[in-house]
Formats: C-alpha cells, sequence, structure tokens
C-alpha cells in the first residue's frame, strides 16, 4: 500500500497528525500496536487518572465538604470495583472517539508493530505474526514514552506498580509508597491518599515539582501535607523486598548516609519517562538519537533521514500531550508544503491534584539565572470572593513580568481551577501582553479569574482587594 504519509503511533500526537494531515489532502495510514488508539494518555495516563482524580475529589469532598454547605448525606462508602468501571468507561469512550474520527477522516489504521524499513518503507507485523509493507512519500514516529525504571526495583504492577499499575488497584493500600515527587506521583498519591491510603512521598531532590516556580513548590508542599501527605526530601529509594507479605523498602539520604526502612503495601514509581523508540529500527535506518534516547529532529520535525519526521515525547521538549498535538498539527502542515510552528516557550503545564497547580513561561529561578530583570505580581485567593463561597481558598496567582517592558514572561498558580486560569494568560502571553494589558481587561464578577486580574495589578503593586 502506498500513501502520502504513515504515522507510527496514535497517542494524542500520532492521531491528531494524521487527522490534520488528512484535512490538507494527503492520503493517510497509522500503525498501533495497542488494540485501541489512543496511546499512552488515553489509555493508561491522561484519561483514566483524571477519572480518579475526579471521582476521588468528589468522595473526599462529600465526606468532609459537604455538611459545611449545609449537605447531610452522611459518611460516604467507596465502591472501589464501581469507581474503576466508571474510570474504565471514560477510557471506553474517549478511545472508541478516536476510532471515528479516523474513519472519519479517511485514515487506514492499521494494527501491529512497526520497523522503518528503510526511508519511504514501514514494515508491521500484526498479532498474529503476518507481515505488510507500508510505502509512503513521509513518515512521522509519534511512538511516545514509556516509564522510567528505577535500578534494582523490579515493576510487576501488583504491588510494585508505575502509573499504569496504580491505575487498577484491585483495593486500597493501606500505605502507598511513592518513588517521586513529580507530577505523576503527586497526582496518583493524590487518589490514593483521597479514599483512605497513608501516602509516604520520597524524593531524590530536595524540593517537590521540580521545573516549576519554587514559591509555587514550597506552598504546595505544605498544603499536600496538611492534607496528610508525607515526604522524604533529598532521598532515595535503595532496593525494595517483595519477599514478605508487606514490601520493605531501603530509603537513604541523597548524599550517601544510614539507611532506614519503610514499610508499605504498594510501592508506586514514579521517577519520569523515557521516549519510547523500541524496536523501531532507528540505527538501522540511521536515524539519529541524542544521549537521552531522543530523536534528533530540526525546526521542522525533519530528522537527519529525508522522508523521516518526529514529534511528541520522542524528541526534545516537554513530554506532554497537548505539545504532541501541536506538534502532530505542525509536522502534518509542513509534510504538506505549508507552515508549521510550536512555541516550545508557552507550553503551559499542569497539575491535576486539588488544588491544582498551573504554569506557563519562565519561573523566578530561570530568570534569575538568565540576569533578567522582573517584577513580580501575586494574588491570594484567600483574598478572592468566589473562591471564598466556594470554600476554595488555598494558594496564590503569580505574575512575572519584565522590568523594563512589563511584558508577562512567566505565569505560575496554586489553587482552584488553575488549568483553566492559564489558558487565559498563556493566550495573552502569545499575544505579547504586558501585565497592565490583562490589569485592564474586564474581568467577569464574582469568578475565580478575578485573581488573575488582581496579580496582573500586583505588579504595579495596585491591587485592589489586598
Amino acid at each position: 500500500m502506498a500513501y502520502d504519509l504513515v504515522v507510527i503511533g496514535t497517542g494524542p500526537g500520532g492521531y491528531v497528525c494524521a487527522i490534520r494531515a488528512a484535512q490538507l489532502g494527503l492520503k493517510v495510514a497509522v500503525v498501533e500496536k495497542r488494540k485501541t488508539h489512543g496511546g499512552t494518555c488515553l489509555n493508561v495516563g491522561c484519561i483514566p487518572s483524571k477519572a480518579l482524580l475526579h471521582g476521588s475529589e468528589l468522595f473526599e469532598e462529600a465526606a468532609h465538604s459537604f455538611e459545611k454547605m449545609g449537605i447531610k448525606v452522611g459518611k460516604p462508602k467507596l465502591d472501589l470495583a464501581a469507581m474503576m468501571a466508571y474510570k474504565d468507561q471514560g477510557v471506553d469512550g474517549n478511545v472508541k472517539g478516536v476510532e471515528f474520527l479516523l474513519r472519519k477522516n479517511k485514515i487506514d489504521a492499521v494494527h501491529g508493530t512497526a520497523r522503518i524499513a528503510a526511508p519511504g518503507r514501514v514494515e508491521v507485523k500484526g498479532n498474529d505474526n503476518k507481515a505488510q509493507t507500508l510505502e509512503a512519500k513521509a513518515v512521522v514516529i509519534a511512538t511516545g514514552s514509556d516509564v522510567t525504571r528505577l535500578r534494582g526495583v523490579d515493576i510487576d504492577e501488583k504491588r510494585i506498580v508505575s502509573s499504569t499499575g496504580a491505575l487498577a488497584l484491585d483495593r486500597v493500600p493501606e500505605r502507598l509508597l511513592v518513588v517521586g515527587a513529580g507530577v505523576i506521583g503527586l497526582e496518583l498519591g493524590s487518589v490514593w491518599r483521597r479514599l483512605g491510603a497513608e501516602v509516604v512521598v520520597v524524593e531524590f531532590l530536595d524540593r517537590i515539582i521540580p521545573g516549576f516556580d519554587l514559591e509555587v513548590a514550597k506552598q504546595f508542599q505544605r498544603i499536600l501535607q496538611k492534607q496528610g501527605m508525607t515526604f522524604k526530601l533529598s532521598s532515595k529509594v535503595a532496593a525494595v523486598d517483595a519477599s514478605g507479605k508487606r514490601l520493605k523498602a531501603s530509603i537513604e539520604p541523597s548524599a550517601g548516609g544510614k539507611a532506614e526502612t519503610i514499610e508499605a503495601d504498594v510501592v508506586l514509581v514514579a521517577i519520569g519517562r523515557v521516549p519510547y523508540t523500541e524496536g523501531l529500527g532507528l540505527e538501522e535506518a540511521s536515524v539519529k538519537t541524542d544521549d537521552r534516547g531522543r530523536v534528533v529532529v530540526d525546526d521542522r520535525f525533519a530528522t537527519n533521514v529525508p522522508g523521516i519526521y518526529a514529534i511528541g515525547d520522542v524528541i526534545r521538549g516537554p513530554m506532554l500531550a497537548h505539545k504532541a498535538e501541536d506538534d502532530g498539527i505542525a509536522a502534518a502542515e509542513i509534510i504538506a508544503g505549508r507552515a508549521g510552528h510550536v512555541n516550545y516557550d508557552l507550553v503551559p503545564n499542569v497539575i491535576y491534584t486539588y488544588p491544582e497547580v498551573a504554569s506557563v513561561g519562565k519561573t523566578e529561578e530561570e530568570l534569575k539565572a538568565a540576569g533578567v530583570a522582573y517584577n513580580v505580581g501575586k494574588f491570594p485567593f484567600t483574598a478572592n470572593g468566589r473562591a471564598k463561597v466556594n470554600l476554595q481558598t488555598d494558594g496564590f496567582v503569580k505574575f512575572l513580568a519584565d522590568a523594563k517592558t512589563d511584558r508577562v514572561l512567566g505565569a505560575h498558580i496554586v489553587g482552584p481551577d488553575a488549568e483553566n486560569l492559564i489558558g487565559e494568560i498563556t493566550v495573552a502571553m502569545e499575544f505579547g501582553a504586558s501585565s497592565e494589558d490583562i490589569a485592564r481587561t474586564c474581568h467577569a464578577h464574582p469568578t475565580l479569574a478575578e485573581a488573575v486580574k488582581e496579580a496582573a495589578l500586583a505588579v504595579e503593586k495596585r491591587a485592589i482587594h489586598m
């Protein structure tokens, strides 16, 4: 079969790339090793984790907040099997949605394991071990990422789990040990803490959520500790003994020193993700990768081999589904002869805990390191009328603006609905907005978004409600 484009992988980057290419008139095929489309995100990542985050948040709210608002329902009872079924139903609806979109756009879907045999040739081995060859003018690698393994700790997805296993536990563990205080570890740790687990988080660094603004990280840690999470920073898991009824994890200081043992029912390894290129035949095809295993591409998503492109988690940039989607659209447009571009400086990042954390642009630490003079505007949700009546007063909105031009360089939020509040700021920053521009934009009252306006006003120390 001959195509204009073959996309390997149907995660958010791959299927979006295929759809955009089909919209532009290209004949497109996709190759997917799973039985269902959507990649890690829809099957065992973003979508199922958000379902459990949402369900567990409502469970905790019913137990602790309803009565304050005059709603008497008694103590809620957890039906974990039903919650998992709700999660699976959400996944099923989303993956079927992708399947429908591929059919709607007349994209051929081939299931099996792909290997790049040569530029323009993709060999696909199906589950029945039968092979077929797809010919294409262009090939896009969109194979995503895999969990980073912890040396000496074997993941069995039962008691020692990755994010995949943590989304499918059949009981609430008495104690959950989370290795890694990044986005995935804190989100899934939050789920199981709300449902009744004691959660201990071990982090190699001396802070949580590396890469986020440090002030936000410190405030966020205090909030999570208040909720009941325990943190062991500057520490590492040296080994996990799985021989007994309970797991025994050996915890050592990162800098070396005396170890302690922590028992747990489940250990979640959440120390990051790595590009997934296994079996693609990149070396044989002479496609260059860097020292982190990422496929090397230029600003047009092209590899060193003509006709082979790569997007998403397998290349540079943040490993985020929405970044992969934008990569996919840009790559499809470039392959079709149009212009395509992604601004990696303005990719928002969100942690879907409660409260949420969201950021876009530069952190204070990055601006200081670059020697950029900046002003700070900050506004707490305790001073926001809507947050008060919603009983959602944890956190703040923070702006970083250039000291000379007032152009917004970064924005950071810890608080309710941060996932949506960050969108307004991202759009403004794409258009080169100053803090003054946002401050003078009328915001509806009473809304959480007024905290964004007030933080922008605070850059010039003229916030009204603080």
